[in-house]
């Protein structure tokens, strides 16, 4: 298993991850609906932007801007053709901004296609994946994160694409359904996704985007009792609303770290944040953990 990184990020447990792409490219003029990974080619110097005030607040480990560039995703926004140079730049951007301070963990997120409907085969969805891992481990990426998964069938064909690389893999599901929203959006549980993930190999296993610090305690702690691996968290600034058109996050950097001792207490060992977090809810955290 090649935990070597994660072993030595673990040394220093609670490893301190970052917040939020998306909306900070939203913040430096990303329009809505755009392709927020085509500006890794486009915009480089934005994005990198990004990726140093994570560092500056004291993020261990930053992602990339490769969310969405798996060859389908790119697709739908005609830039198929741009796969591995969209990767590669994503890598080399945020290396360039980490400078040595921090690791890179590329980020891969879901491809957008339900496998249920039909609409892809799992060998055409793990090909896809395939390509994109590649491409992120030749650029020189020191993990990979495949994240904000709400079918476990789509997780575990990314999983073994990216496990195929070499390199340490995060995987994390996200809880946002069911009356206690405790579960993905296809009926998965923290215990089933626990289970199905430590049996195929993710380094680490973890839950992010789709609800806030309140209600990813009780998820850390049951994927905890589920599983050996070390558990990654990353909440949204609360839950969205929409306000005159334009999604809001309410809730503070101070009010968003108030949860880290519970994180903490129910087996978190990697923590971050996700969409609407700011470099000032990694430096909120840093503060509670007394690394200000």
């Amino acid at each position: 298993m090649p935990t070597s990184v994660l072993d030595e990020l673990l040394k220093s447990a609670p490893v301190v991850l970052d917040g939020a792409w998306g909306t900070q490219l939203q913040m430096r003029g990303l329009p809505v609906g755009a392709c927020p990974d085509e500006w890794n080619l486009s915009h480089p110097e934005l994005v990198e932007e990004v990726a140093r005030a994570y560092v500056a607040a004291g993020s261990q480990i930053i992602l990339t801007n490769t969310f969405g560039s798996n060859p389908v995703t790119l697709q739908r926004h005609g830039l198929a053709d741009q796969v591995v140079a969209i990767n590669r730049a994503g890598v080399q951007i945020s290396r360039r901004a980490a400078a040595g301070r921090a690791k890179v963990f590329a980020s891969i997120g879901p491809s957008g296609v339900m496998l249920m409907m039909g609409e892809k085969t799992p060998d055409e969805l793990r090909a896809a994946f395939a390509v994109q891992a590649e491409a992120l481990a030749q650029a020189g990426a020191d993990g990979l994160v495949i994240e904000t998964m709400s079918d476990p069938a789509e997780a575990l064909l990314a999983l073994e694409a990216a496990r195929a690389t070499g390199l340490p893999v995060v995987v994390c599901m996200t809880f946002d359904s069911g009356k206690n929203r405790d579960r993905t959006m296809m009926g998965t549980t923290p215990e089933q996704a626990a289970e199905q993930l430590t049996a195929a190999g993710a380094d680490v296993i973890g839950a992010n985007c789709g609800a806030g610090p309140e209600n990813y305690v009780e998820i850390c702690r049951r994927l905890k009792a589920a599983t050996d691996r070390p558990i990654w968290i990353k909440p949204n600034a609360g839950l969205p609303e929409v306000v005159n058109g334009q999604t809001v996050y309410r809730l503070s950097a101070e009010d968003f770290s108030k949860y880290v001792p519970q994180l903490l207490d129910a087996g978190a060992s990697f923590i971050g944040g996700c969409c609407g977090t700011t470099p000032e809810f990694i430096r909120a955290i840093c503060r509670v953990l007394g690394r200000a």
